[in-house]
């Protein structure tokens, strides 16, 4: 019989695992401007609603599967309008990129009031800023969802997005939107690749069997089957972090990579054909299919940003939706 080997239980690459401190992603947007200069805005809320089947006509060139239809599992995501509610001017800082100044909307709506604090005095208005955008390193705005429309809830979420373009274009373009509503399909199209950010299903404090895959010890151990043998040698005298132990579970900030938009348009379309969705009810705005899973339970809400290391296998795939399956 040969060897048994088997890596060592529970990967290093995410420690400590903590819970999320915000519900909302944070994303470094350094990356994702270089690779995507040309769009006008680089990322949107959407809100899990459930996991479907669609048939799909394979068009990939070279696929075993060419012009042969096909059954794919998506994700559908309602993605209510967003606002812009202010603008952020960035200076780079010994410290790095820190906000030097920020323009607040003049209409804040009174949901918005139960999130932030809204001063009365009048503030800095954008136009003092048009003559000074040299001085400026970036610019980014602070959007938030229109999610009364959704009919879930009342409380937006807000969150910061990066820009594509020069200083000059992101200022003209914030100028013009600041303080109206953006739809998702008119920033992006069919068939490109999202990376999509969220906070995974949490699960609180689970032990080392659930939480890091160890196995379980013979029926006969002692002090317990659900736990490692040991948890370290006598010197040094202390456990180290690799040792698996119990701890918080799930409710991470997690991100999955490359996943390919099959399709989008309004909600009452998608209903129409296969009905209200389980957990989640009626879609009220729009939609997107997205290819493959996502993380986080029914009604978490995800940061859809353009993938910025796309892989030349997903980016070729084609596929040309044909049905959609409850």
């Amino acid at each position: 019989m040969g060897k048994i080997h088997k890596p060592r239980a529970g990967s290093l690459q995410f420690w400590p695992r903590k819970r999320a401190t915000k519900i909302v992603p944070s994303v470094n947007w350094l990356p994702v401007q270089k690779k995507n200069s040309d769009k006008k805005i680089l990322g949107f809320l959407g809100y899990k609603a459930n996991m479907l089947r669609v048939v799909v006509r394979d068009l990939t060139a070279d696929s075993m599967t060419k012009n042969k239809k096909i059954v794919v599992p998506v994700t559908a995501i309602e993605v209510p309008p967003a606002k812009i509610l202010s603008i952020r001017f960035y200076k780079k800082t010994p410290n790095g990129l820190l906000v030097h100044s920020e323009v607040l909307a003049d209409n804040v709506e009174k949901e918005l009031k139960k999130v932030i604090k809204v001063s009365k005095k009048q503030g800095k208005k954008i136009e003092d800023f048009e003559n000074k955008l040299n001085e400026f390193d970036d610019i980014r705005a602070i959007i938030y969802s229109v999610v009364k429309k959704t009919g879930k809830k009342k409380t937006p979420d807000l969150a910061e997005i990066g820009l594509g373009g020069s200083i000059k274009e992101k200022f003209d373009f914030l100028k013009t939107n600041l303080g109206k509503e953006l739809a998702f399909k008119d920033f992006f199209e069919k068939g490109q690749l999202f990376d999509v950010r969220g906070i995974t299903k949490g699960y609180g404090l689970q032990g080392p069997v659930k939480r890091m895959g160890i196995g379980f010890r013979a029926h006969k151990s002692e002090k317990g089957r659900r736990r490692p043998g040991s948890l370290g040698p006598w010197h040094p005298a202390r456990v180290t972090l690799r040792a698996p132990m119990a701890g918080q579970t799930g409710f991470f900030t997690r991100v999955n990579y490359n996943q390919k938009l099959l399709d989008l348009g309004k909600a009452e379309d998608l209903h129409a054909k296969i009905g209200n969705f389980r957990d989640y009810g009626k879609m009220n705005t729009n939609y997107i299919l997205i290819k493959g899973s996502v993380q986080g339970p029914i009604k978490r809400v995800l940061m859809l940003t353009p993938a910025f290391r796309e892989t030349k296998g997903t980016k070729k795939e084609n596929f040309e939706v044909v049905e959609v399956l409850k």
